[in-house]
């Protein structure tokens, strides 16, 4: 196997733990054998129709990784083939032809393992540019300072850290130095609304990634509690109309939110205690007690929609009924302009997916990252790539 193959290979099976600043050595290790073990199934499930008669997981592991590069060095050369403009969608046409491609490949990998994945690449996108823009500032990890990924918005709610950091630990043996957390995020979130069934849209790319990240920016994130008003404010602050506000909310179509984020609608609504949001449905208010109890456990999780791996219109049908499981997904429904478009995307012949599509657009440029650099290491900054390093425990 040619050099940078195996480097590829063994980055596969020993996928940097992006917070590692967050856990004890002993949690560490554990997370770690943990992911080896996850990732070694899904590689040998994705080799099942490539590699019959191989017996031994180090024949799996080469199989796969010469399969993936092959596979991506067509699909790379097909898209230079017909492609040719520079920046844009095609910035990294001469540096790293196989980015996006292999940014796609590798998604669609993660979910088919993982439906909830397609949300959790969602949500870290946006996370990432309603705080200081698309800059990958949500994927740092905590060093000198408390990071975004501290905030109260994102703490053991945002997931796909570590499949961010084996996407990017894939590109840099392929292209060193050249693709950004940022655009990687980007393209993930793209790629991930289709594979779940949703639209496509065109990702500008060229991206920097940012040198800072702020817990107390992040606790601005647009809230599950927030009223409509609240909710438009927010988006405006970083350049978003009301429908682009009410279109992106679709994205609850995907993935879950943990319980705690509806417990003050079950039993505290407008701080009563024992008292239920009385625009919640009673039947689904019933349904979320019994999951939800006053006491449940963090990071215990609900589906946002009953579709939850599927990017339909649904989401805006359940809101209508009053079904939408958030507070802010029934405050949509409260101003005439968001009830006008909830109605309209409810329909299964509406604008939703382009309107959507085109508001993805939109936040993908809020204040574009020009300066900055592009991190060897997704979850830290290169001057302090080396403090994350720790090697997998042996077998």
């Amino acid at each position: 196997m040619k050099t940078d193959e195996a480097s590829v290979a063994n980055a596969l099976l020993q996928p940097t733990l992006p917070r590692a600043h967050s856990y004890s050595l002993r949690s560490r290790l554990r997370i770690r054998t943990s992911m080896r073990t996850r990732y070694k199934a899904a590689i040998s499930f994705d080799l099942r129709q490539i590699s019959q008669g191989m017996t031994t997981y180090s024949q799996y592991k080469e199989q796969w990784v010469c399969g993936t590069l092959f596979l991506v060095g067509l699909l790379a050369a097909a898209a230079a083939a017909s492609d040719t403009t520079s920046g844009g969608e095609d910035y990294y046409s001469s540096t790293c032809p196989q980015a996006t491609v292999t940014v796609r490949y590798m998604v669609n990998s993660f979910v088919k393992q993982n439906r909830n994945l397609a949300g959790g690449f969602q949500r870290l996108h946006f996370h990432d540019c309603f705080v200081r823009g698309c800059d990958a500032s949500v994927l740092l990890s905590s060093t000198v300072n408390a990071t975004e990924m501290d905030s109260i918005a994102n703490k053991g709610s945002l997931r796909g850290f570590e499949e961010i950091n084996m996407i990017k630990t894939v590109l840099e043996s392929l292209c060193p130095a050249t693709v950004s957390c940022a655009d990687i995020l980007a393209l993930a979130a793209r790629d991930a609304t289709v594979r779940g069934g949703g639209p496509s849209w065109p990702v500008a790319l060229g991206r920097k990634d940012g040198f800072l990240s702020l817990q107390e920016e992040a606790d601005a994130l647009p809230g599950p509690y927030m009223t409509y008003d609240q909710l438009v404010a927010c988006f405006a602050a970083v350049g978003l109309s009301e429908q682009d506000m009410v279109v992106l909310s679709g994205a609850h179509t995907l993935g879950r939110a943990q319980c705690r984020t509806v417990l003050s609608r079950l039993y505290n609504y407008n701080g009563v205690s024992n008292m239920t949001d009385p625009f919640l449905d009673a039947r689904l208010a019933r349904q979320l007690k019994r999951k939800c109890p006053p006491d449940v456990r963090p990071g215990a999780f609900l589906p946002m929609d009953p579709t939850k791996n599927i990017f339909d219109h649904l989401y805006f049908c359940a809101v209508l009924a009053r079904r939408g499981l958030l507070g802010s997904d029934a405050q949509l429904l409260t101003s005439p302009v968001g009830l006008e478009l909830v109605t309209k995307y409810c329909q299964p012949d509406s604008s939703f997916f382009s309107d959507f599509a085109a508001a993805m657009v939109k936040m993908g440029n809020i204040n574009w990252a020009t300066q900055g650099e592009i991190r060897r290491n997704c979850s830290v900054i290169n001057e302090n790539v080396a403090a994350i390093h720790m090697p997998l425990p042996s077998r």
